[in-house]
């Protein structure tokens, strides 16, 4: 079941590459680098899997992916902006280091999904 969003992620993907290309009248997907927060929900692992299964045989194959994780960082009632040591989805929990408080802190990153970089030929 895993795989199934992450395929979904990458067929999604690859439209927007296919309109980024028209728009610039490329022929070839060299690179991809996607930006990807630890709240995003997505294995990286399967990830390049489904990009692999998707592109093969296609125009596309052959054509990189890179994905950059974004970490957590937070902004507690207090004020105090942080990212917590560890980043995982039980992060927005952290103590906060201004004032100890753990709950109700603000997702300031850690949630994005999305196209950064694309070198096209």
């Amino acid at each position: 079941m895993r795989r199934m969003h992450e395929m979904s992620l990458v067929v999604s993907l690859l439209d927007i590459v296919r309109q980024e290309m028209e728009k610039h009248r490329a022929e070839r997907l060299v690179l991809v680098t996607l930006r990807c927060g630890v709240l995003a929900n997505v294995v990286p692992e399967a990830l390049a899997l489904a990009f692999e299964v998707q592109t093969g045989g296609t125009p596309f194959e052959g054509a990189r992916l890179e994905l950059t994780e974004e970490p957590v960082r937070l902004r507690c009632s207090c004020g105090k902006e942080f990212s917590p040591a560890a980043s995982t989805a039980a992060t927005v929990f952290s103590a906060c280091p201004g004032c100890g408080e753990e709950f109700g802190h603000l997702v300031l990153a850690g949630k994005e999904l999305y196209v950064d970089h694309l070198e096209l030929e």
